[in-house]
């Protein structure tokens, strides 16, 4: 799931350790909210939410009515502007690629969102159905349920998506290790072209 471009989630941020968004941009969301809410409810319809998604991510009209059931756990066919600032503030982190630390952060929160049935677990078709709000797809999602489903029932209990959370915030840190390594090398490798041609230079002069 990614933000299209020109979208006006770019211009808001996240906290890069608890993933929540600062007083000041919480308050430009709740205006924006507003300017959506054309009844006056301070609710959101199916109609209203399906156009903001349409117009700010690349999901399609499945996944954007399927988000919006998820939100929706009280079947009110509408969602209050708490439940659409945890949305905003998953988009972000997805184009922030910190959606695993949103995980870990807020793990009861989303642990309720993909649990559709309310049965306080969560089932291969759940998490495969949902994986893609937190850019997990395809096989990889099949084997993180098989890895921490710990008591072989098919089903994830909230300790065990626990461990998922705790899995997720480790791997993040290992790419964010592996970023900064990159990001070093590249500049080692810069710095070194830079004294090579200042070298060249002064033998030829």
């Amino acid at each position: 799931m990614k933000l299209k471009a020109g979208s006006f989630l770019y211009y808001l941020y996240v906290d890069r350790l608890y993933c929540l968004m600062s007083v000041r941009n919480t308050n430009v969301l709740m205006e924006y909210f507003k300017l959506l809410d054309v009844h006056n409810k301070n609710t959101l319809n199916d109609i209203q939410f399906y156009h903001f998604m349409h117009h700010t991510t690349d999901l399609k009209k499945k996944e954007i009515l399927q988000v919006f059931d998820m939100l929706d756990w009280n079947a009110r066919g509408e969602i209050s502007f708490e439940l659409f600032y945890m949305l905003v503030c998953i988009l972000i982190c997805n184009e922030q690629k910190m959606e695993k630390q949103f995980i870990y952060r807020h793990s009861l929160s989303v642990f309720e969102l993909l649990d559709l049935d309310g049965r306080h677990t969560i089932n291969p078709t759940e998490f495969q159905n949902s994986g893609f709000l937190f850019n997990l797809k395809g096989h990889a999602l099949q084997q993180i349920f098989m890895d921490f489903d710990a008591s072989g029932d098919e089903k994830l209990s909230y300790k065990e998506f626990q461990m998922f959370a705790i899995c997720c915030i480790e791997k993040q840190k290992e790419a964010q290790r592996m970023e900064t390594r990159k990001d070093g090398t590249e500049e080692q490798a810069v710095k070194h072209s830079i004294k090579s041609i200042k070298s060249i230079k002064s033998i030829r002069a």
